[in-house]
C-alpha cells in the first residue's frame, strides 16, 4: 500500500505542476494571437492548432484531479435514501466497484488509440507536430482516474470492513 500511495502522491504532484503550466500557456498562445491578429495585423498561422495540445491535457488531467479530490460531478440521490452509516459504506464499495470497472474499459480502449496513434503517426495539419501528443493525453488522464477508482474502492472496502477509518479525502 505505501508503494501505491507514493504512486498518487507523484501523480498528484505531476497533475498540479501539468494542469499549472497549461492553465498559464494557454490564455498567454490566446493573448498572443489576439495581438498578432487585431493590433498587428498579422495573424499567426496554425496558433489554433496549437492551442490543441494544451487544451486535452488539461482537459483530462483536469478530470483526474476531480478524481483525486473526489470531487467529479455525480448524482448523490440514492444516499439521501440511505439511512444508516453502514449501508452508506456499502454503497460507497458498490459505486466504486462499478466506477473501476467503467474506468479501466475506458482506459483500456484509451491505450488501444493511444497505441493506433503511435503506429499511425499522424501530424497536425499546419505544424507538423505529432498528432499522439495530444492523443496521448486521453490514455494517460484515464489511465490515472482508473488508479485513484481504484484506490478508492480499496479505501472504501477497507472502511466498510473495518480495518481502516482514515480520512479518504484527497487520496494523500
Amino acid at each position: 500500500m505505501k508503494l501505491f500511495k507514493k504512486l498518487i502522491k507523484f501523480s498528484v504532484n505531476f497533475q498540479n505542476k501539468a494542469t499549472s503550466f497549461a492553465m498559464i500557456i494557454l490564455p498567454f498562445i490566446v493573448v498572443v494571437q489576439v495581438l498578432l491578429r487585431y493590433v498587428f495585423k498579422a495573424p499567426l498561422m496554425g496558433i489554433e492548432e496549437l492551442l490543441l495540445f494544451p487544451t486535452v491535457w488539461l482537459y483530462m488531467l483536469g478530470g483526474a484531479v476531480a478524481s483525486e479530490k473526489r470531487e467529479h460531478i455525480s448524482c448523490g440521490i440514492l444516499s439521501l435514501y440511505i439511512k444508516t452509516e453502514k449501508g452508506m459504506q456499502r454503497f460507497n464499495v458498490i459505486k466504486m466497484f462499478f466506477s473501476s470497472l467503467i474506468s479501466l474499459w475506458v482506459t483500456y480502449w484509451a491505450f488501444w488509440y493511444f497505441s493506433y496513434s503511435l503506429k499511425m503517426w499522424k501530424l497536425s495539419d499546419l505544424l507538423y507536430i505529432p498528432m499522439f501528443l495530444a492523443e496521448s493525453a486521453l490514455f494517460i488522464g484515464f489511465f490515472v482516474m482508473s488508479i485513484y477508482t481504484v484506490y478508492y474502492l480499496v479505501m472504501d472496502f477497507r472502511v466498510l470492513r473495518g480495518k481502516d477509518s482514515q480520512d479518504l479525502e484527497g487520496g494523500n
